[in-house]
């Protein structure tokens, strides 16, 4: 007698990334609600499943939806502005001036945009961090993506907020407000060492101990930033959480704290000595790599084979699009692996499966979501589908490396998120495309109005 499931989906090929690493030929993936009630061979659930919807996808390869561990979804309103000036100046002079004068509207749109980027790219879940987050998490919402928003703290006004202290009342009040909502979820993210206060970091660490959520900051992203947290500081950037009772768990005693403390995930960590590596290892930390934003902003190239051969669990992220410009996992997956390789000038130094796991199973570890980035039974119905046959994914040796080193992820025809489709084929469900590019125009000529790209 066969089961019923909401939807039945078979493909010549799945990758599920599950602990064994397993490859399914012929495969299928049956959806009941929003989880994967089975995962295997076509024929077998073929058998065990009377499906409401079939989708027979044919000369395809299913895949986990991949989750992309740092980014500022916004940040698609300054896209292809302001490009090729260092990190500091492109904050200070571009970035900056407009973000003072940030209204929802931008902000959702930019959002919104940014969200049909990632769905149409086979991302299903993104951290991000930047300010009026209240719209990031409605503009996820509606498009049907999974995220973990944190709202920017900062040691100067923002349009949310006064001050720090402010903006970490409303992450405490929304916390609330996000029970029981599935696919959407917060951590507390102080911007930088450089843009905060000590005291507002250990305010922010409290926090996220108090929430039992997720802190998140920017860290030792180039030169430049250690050498300003050094001169401000007296050490540099690691040393200083270090110092602070920041890096893992608050020692019993120090401003009162506790011997718990909240998961820790550091965006860039470019600029890091060997101790530091080790010191990031014994604390737990995890580490977002932003490959090709570091390589824009001429950052350098994080020692991510020293990071993983630590212990340290290492994720993917895009960051934003005003820095990247795209918010393109897959493009960010051979980045990351060809950087590596030719860092160490070791062809070995980061293989196809390393970089998948990064942007997968590392990926939803270091943004506190460890059942997602994995297609088993009981998990969450995150999937992506890819067309093999688009000429660059011809012929079929290793679908692992196809997937790192000739997917451009323009090969999606499906996306699905908490078993619902939210890309199928060239066609969105959730979100209009019309009005978002009506929408997207007025936002640039907003953007442009308001002092950007002045160089």
């Amino acid at each position: 007698m066969s089961e019923p499931c909401d939807i039945l989906l078979t493909a010549d090929l799945l990758l599920a990334q599950d602990d064994a690493r397993n490859v399914v030929e012929d495969a299928a993936v049956a959806v009941v609600g929003r989880r994967i009630a089975a995962v295997g061979p076509a024929e077998r659930l073929d058998e065990a499943f009377s499906p409401a919807r079939r989708l027979d996808l044919g000369r395809a390869l299913l895949m986990p939806g991949l989750v992309n561990a740092h980014t500022h979804a916004s940040m698609t309103m300054f896209r292809g502005l302001a490009d090729d000036l260092p990190l500091m100046q492109w904050l200070q002079e571009a970035v900056f001036p407009v973000e003072r004068r940030l209204t929802r509207e931008a902000v959702r749109t930019g959002a919104l945009i940014a969200c049909a980027e990632m769905i149409r790219t086979g991302t299903t879940c993104f951290l991000d961090g930047y300010i009026l987050t209240d719209e990031v998490l409605a503009a996820a919402d509606e498009a049907g993506l999974r995220a973990v928003v944190g709202e920017g703290l900062f040691a100067f006004p923002t349009p949310a907020a006064a001050s720090a202290e402010e903006a970490m009342e409303r992450v405490r009040a929304r916390q609330a407000a996000l029970a029981g909502r599935r696919r959407l979820r917060q951590c507390v993210l102080p911007h930088s060492i450089y843009a905060t206060t000590p005291e507002i970091l250990r305010k922010a660490f409290d926090l996220a101990r108090e929430l039992g959520v997720p802190l998140a900051l920017h860290l030792a992203e180039s030169a430049g930033e250690t050498a300003q947290v050094l001169a401000a500081h007296g050490a540099r950037p690691v040393e200083f959480l270090r110092r602070e009772g920041l890096l893992g768990p608050r020692p019993e005693g120090m401003d009162g704290g506790k011997a718990d403390g909240p998961d820790l995930l550091l965006a860039h960590c470019v600029d890091l000595t060997p101790e530091e590596i080790a010191l990031l290892a014994a604390s737990g930390a995890r580490v977002a790599h932003c490959p090709e934003s570091n390589a824009k902003l001429a950052s350098g190239f994080a020692h991510v084979a020293a990071l993983r051969a630590a212990g340290v669990c290492v994720a993917l992220g895009t960051d934003g699009a005003a820095s990247n410009n795209d918010l393109n996992m897959f493009g960010e997956m051979n980045s990351a692996a060809l950087q590596a390789k030719g860092r160490a000038r070791d062809s070995q130094a980061l293989s196809a499966q390393d970089v998948l796991d990064m942007a997968t199973r590392g990926s939803a570890e270091a943004v506190g979501w460890p059942e997602l980035g994995r297609l088993e039974a009981g998990g969450p119905a995150d999937l992506v589908a890819l067309d093999l046959s688009r000429p660059n994914l011809m012929p079929l040796h290793d679908p692992v490396a196809q997937v790192v080193y000739a997917a451009t992820g323009h090969e999606v025809r499906l996306t699905m998120c908490a078993g619902r489709v939210l890309y199928e084929d060239g066609r969105f469900t959730t979100l209009d495309m019309d009005d978002l590019s009506r929408r997207a125009r007025e936002l640039a000529a907003w953007v442009r109005g308001n002092g950007a790209g002045a160089r």
